[in-house]
């Protein structure tokens, strides 16, 4: 993990998975009955930070959860996501439809990359966009924090990318669940809240 400085121009706010299908309350995880207050909250807490950066000249990169549409449009989906989700059904996480888009408060993405998984670089055009654009710098928010956002931090870690992730700007299914992936992402990144990081951005 680097401590350098870096610019304004070369970082990102990388929100990962805030898709209208995990948190509008007309998305399939709502159809579902799958929510949870502190997740439907990121929005509003990240667009003040997201706002800064634009202004400032960084990046707002959205990672979108996909469920790749196969013969008659049914989603291929993995077992194990399957068990855990059983209601999730054709047009759900489908690309290019509402719910597969990131949430209109957070509108608009420099940058989406459509990913299949937890990490947001398994097999995604993420890293390649992201040093193409010049960013070597993320502050990652999103959920879950011990899915997505700790696989794709892990991953940024190991690609010698200087990662931050956002306390608050995260959340799961449950304070106890964050918590813990909180405290487990300490060794490879910075943890820092979404007021600092705003201080940092405004102050460039």
């Amino acid at each position: 993990m680097s401590h350098e400085p870096v610019p304004v121009s070369e970082t990102a706010l990388l929100i990962v998975d805030l898709q209208n299908d995990f948190i509008h309350p007309e998305g399939a995880y709502a159809r579902g009955g799958q929510g949870d207050p502190a997740i439907a909250a990121l929005p509003g807490k990240l667009k003040p930070l997201a706002e800064a950066l634009r202004a400032k000249g960084g990046w707002v990169v959205s990672t979108q959860f996909t469920l790749v549409p196969g013969k008659g449009g049914e989603p291929m989906i993995s077992p194990h996501l399957k068990a855990l989700r059983p209601f999730l059904r054709k047009g759900d996480f489908c690309p290019g439809a509402w719910g597969h888009q990131l949430v209109d408060e957070l509108q608009p993405a420099d940058l989406s990359v459509e990913k299949l998984a937890y990490s947001a670089f398994y097999m995604t055009r993420l890293e390649w966009v992201l040093r193409k654009a010049g960013i070597r710098r993320l502050l990652v928010a999103g959920i879950v924090t011990n899915g997505g956002v700790a696989s794709t931090v892990r991953d940024a870690h190991v690609r010698d990318m200087d990662v931050t992730v956002l306390e608050d700007g995260c959340a799961a299914f449950g304070a106890e669940t964050h918590a813990t992936a909180i405290a487990a992402l300490r060794p490879v990144c910075r943890v820092a809240s979404i007021a600092a990081a705003l201080d940092e951005v405004r102050a460039a």
